[in-house]
């Protein structure tokens, strides 16, 4: 990997790690900070339901998702799915909860701190069938077709080397297994000031793909059937757990003109493949 591939990953992890110790020290209560409220009214807003964000252990949801992948993941009992970015575990409770007893999760992230608080919160709620690894999704911590689906929530558009993150995901899946994840991808080109930003990239935007050329690396990893199920705009008021909202709305440099411009550019998608 490039010097300016590790900067990248570098500082998306050091920035998540402020978000789950800041969110430790304030913000799992919703009397203090707002921390916990912004993350609820984020979560409803790209597709949980209020019983969704009532069946997981306090602090798992931080409001970082663009979709709710699990939602439309048809998991079944006794299922094994994996977590790519898993966070602090808010997907991989509910997974749990609909693969059963006989089934298991497990969540792969590269956030220390993440790790720490979703294991914490699986202590928490008694959730034996889960559990985290430390790694990166462009290498896995995962053996070779030992998992039956896969799903991820607004993360694989943080990583420089997609790529890669989709071979390694079709690596692991069972032939017949599925890929069910929602992320954000450009519908035209951000404005180079946003693009170009580190901070931009840690919030989601700069990183994010051409929609055409995320189908594309799924497809090029050797994944069949690739449907984009759903698709809508994401507009950047809605995202208001995102640096990337700061940069446009504080940045001098930016022109109106920009401004509008993003906020046409960036769709939410729900996309379905699968390894033959």
């Amino acid at each position: 990997m490039d010097k300016n591939k590790k900067n990248i990953k570098q500082y998306v992890k050091e920035r998540y790690g402020k978000i789950v110790q800041q969110g430790s020290s304030c913000c799992p209560s919703t009397s203090c900070c707002g921390g916990a409220s912004v993350a609820r009214n984020i979560s409803k807003t790209v597709g949980y339901t209020e019983k969704e964000m009532n069946a997981v252990p306090q602090g798992a949801n931080l409001g970082l998702g663009c979709g709710n992948p699990v939602a439309i993941a048809s998991l079944r009992e006794g299922e094994v799915v994996l977590d790519l970015g898993s966070g602090a575990g808010f997907d991989v409770f509910l997974a749990a909860q609909k693969v059963g007893k006989t089934g298991r999760v497990i969540g792969v992230d590269m956030t220390p701190e993440m790790i720490s608080r979703a294991t914490e919160n699986a202590r928490k709620g008694n959730y034996d069938t889960v559990e985290f690894r430390l790694g990166e999704i462009e290498k896995l911590p995962v053996e070779d077709n030992c998992v039956d689906v896969i799903i991820s929530n607004c993360v694989i558009n943080l990583s420089p080397d997609k790529e890669t993150v989709f071979k390694e995901a079709f690596r692991v899946l069972k032939p017949g297994g599925r890929l069910m994840v929602s992320d954000l991808v450009l519908i035209k080109e951000l404005p180079k000031i946003i693009k170009e930003s580190v901070e931009a990239y840690v919030g989601c935007l700069a990183g994010a793909s051409r929609k055409d050329d995320y189908l594309g690396f799924i497809k090029q990893a050797g994944f069949r059937n690739v449907e984009v199920l759903s698709q809508s705009n994401y507009p950047i008021d809605a995202m208001a757990n995102d640096i990337t909202a700061q940069v446009v709305k504080h940045n001098p440099q930016i022109k109106s003109e920009d401004l509008k411009n993003t906020e046409h550019a960036v769709a939410s998608i729900k996309v379905l493949a699968v390894k033959k």
